[in-house]
């Protein structure tokens, strides 16, 4: 009796690695891009970005050569960003305030949102949205301030990768770039 249970023990100990390598392989395979761990970047590193053609006579407008489909665009030259539909359509585009620490431009991917926290700069901030980590540990993301220094531009001493919104835009950003959407940084 004591051979049979162990021979039953090791096959359903068998069965049950192969199945829980089958879903760790189908896992790993439906993550998008980006959310894997590394920065999902796309430029070579030290390779000079050009800037995406704009319309002159209309700011606002969405740049060309800015992706496509659904994404958030962000423009570190401009300090713009457009929030486009499935379609291609803009349903939102503001100013923001950079932190010190500029994201590289490239494809990236949101990986991680908080509701409220203290950002790096020791204020208060709400709908935090991350896409990406710098080599030396500083994470990029959009949040807004919730107090009333929203306004104060970054201390430059201190390295923050936080692009501050103002509330309502923040909470468009919010309600838009949920986990995995795209987020493309042009100059």
């Amino acid at each position: 009796m004591a051979g049979t249970s162990s021979g039953v023990v090791a096959g359903l100990t068998a069965a049950a690695v192969g199945v829980v390598g089958f879903l760790a392989y189908q896992a790993s395979a439906t993550v998008p891009p980006g959310l894997g761990g590394r920065s999902a970047a796309s430029p070579a590193p030290g390779a000079p970005a050009t800037k995406a053609p704009r319309d002159h006579r209309h700011p606002r407008a969405l740049p060309n050569s800015s992706g496509t489909g659904e994404r958030v665009v962000y423009s570190v030259d401009d300090d713009r960003v457009w929030l486009v539909n499935e379609r291609g359509r803009v349903e939102r585009t503001f100013k923001v305030n950079p932190g010190t620490v500029d994201p590289a431009t490239g494809a990236y991917w949101v990986t991680s949102r908080s509701k409220a926290i203290t950002g790096t700069d020791g204020l208060p901030i709400e709908h935090v949205v991350r896409f990406t980590t710098t080599k030396d540990g500083s994470a990029i993301g959009f949040s807004a301030v919730t107090a009333q220094r929203a306004a104060a531009p970054p201390d430059p001493t201190v390295k923050t990768g936080g692009i501050r919104e103002t509330r309502p835009d923040g909470n468009a950003m919010w309600n838009f770039a949920t986990i995995g959407v795209k987020v493309i940084v042009i100059r």
